[in-house]
């Protein structure tokens, strides 16, 4: 019987590779391959199992949410549209004075001549919704520890190497790793450091944050700015190089030499070092191997290899984070 299972598997798993190395085009004398193609669009198609994946989650969050409504508002005796009223609309406080002066501070570039009254009734409606629901997600967690809730939707996760980079916070044990692939030009990288700093100033060593460079070809600046980073690295001070990075608007070459000085480095070292471009080939291991997982655009970070896209907000990653530190671990060997 045994015989049989072992014959049933290997046969499937050759029946796979045949699959994988079967041609699915002929250009005069060459083949391409099946694999060669999923290799080719391999960053597509990680997107794609990314959008999937969203999109599976945002309907299955509105399910279990519809679900323990439904169940509470049987509890209680009462319909769900009653405990709608109860446990959200009547627990929404009132937006302050405060709270719209900082909406509209926040938002003058957008708003243009517009005056802080002639725009109060729109942001009265944008901070009702983000209460309600900030209110919502609140009762929910309640709900979700009165009535135990399991979710076995699992994630895409993409292999992701750190190659090699230098990292903050927690070291190699830590729970959960982030990835990221930056541009020190890009406005949303530096938008995004605000994220990140908030990241490791909340969960410490729980989190390990390596750094690894993809400067795209249209920012003039970026690539060198990644060399001056390294040669930084290279003193031993390239998270303080980093922060002054992301924290100036001027990258030129004297700039990256001046940020030099302010951190102590050795000038003549450093100075010869961003001449010479003596990590020209490791910045290009990092933009190839960010391409073939999967990354087109920056910022981007993978949380033990889950793709978080985007200057995202403080909040998406904590969501992530969150689910991974409660996500039971395999022991490491």
């Amino acid at each position: 019987m045994r015989t049989l299972i072992v014959g049933v598997v290997l046969f499937g798993l050759a029946t796979m590779a045949g699959a994988v190395d079967a041609p699915v085009a002929t250009v005069g004398s060459q083949t391409i391959t099946r694999a060669q193609l999923e290799a080719h669009v391999r960053a597509k198609l990680i997107e794609l199992d990314n959008q999937r994946y969203e999109a599976l989650r945002e309907g299955l969050d509105e399910m279990i949410a519809d679900d323990l409504f439904k169940q509470e508002a049987k509890a209680r005796g009462i319909a769900p549209e009653a405990l709608e009223k109860q446990e959200i609309e009547s627990k929404i406080p009132a937006a302050t004075d405060a709270e719209i002066k900082k909406v509209y501070d926040d938002n003058k570039e957008q708003l243009g001549e517009a005056t802080l009254d002639s725009v109060k009734p729109q942001i009265l409606d944008y901070l009702k919704q983000q209460k309600e629901a900030e209110r919502r997600d609140a009762f929910i967690t309640e709900l979700k520890g009165k009535y135990k809730t399991t979710v076995a939707l699992q994630p895409p996760v993409v292999e992701v190497s750190t190659g090699g980079r230098p990292s903050r916070g927690g070291g190699t044990n830590a729970p959960v790793t982030i990835i990221a692939f930056s541009d020190y030009e890009c406005p949303f990288c530096k938008r995004a450091e605000g994220s990140v700093s908030k990241v490791m100033s909340t969960y410490g060593d729980k989190v390990r944050y390596v750094h690894r460079d993809f400067p795209l070809p249209f920012h003039e600046h970026a690539r060198p700015a990644a060399e001056a980073a390294r040669c930084a690295e290279a003193q031993g001070k390239f998270w303080e190089y980093h922060d002054k990075l992301f924290a100036s608007q001027d990258l030129s070459p004297d700039k990256l030499k001046e940020l030099a000085t302010q951190l102590g480095l050795d000038r003549s070292k450093f100075d010869e070092c961003l001449a010479k471009q003596p990590y020209d080939a490791g910045i290009e291991k990092d933009i190839a191997d960010g391409a073939e997982v999967g990354v087109s655009g920056t910022p981007a970070f993978f949380i033990n290899g889950r793709l978080l896209s985007g200057a995202q907000p403080f909040e998406k990653f904590k969501e992530v984070i969150d689910e991974e530190l409660a996500r039971p671990k395999t022991p490491k060997t």
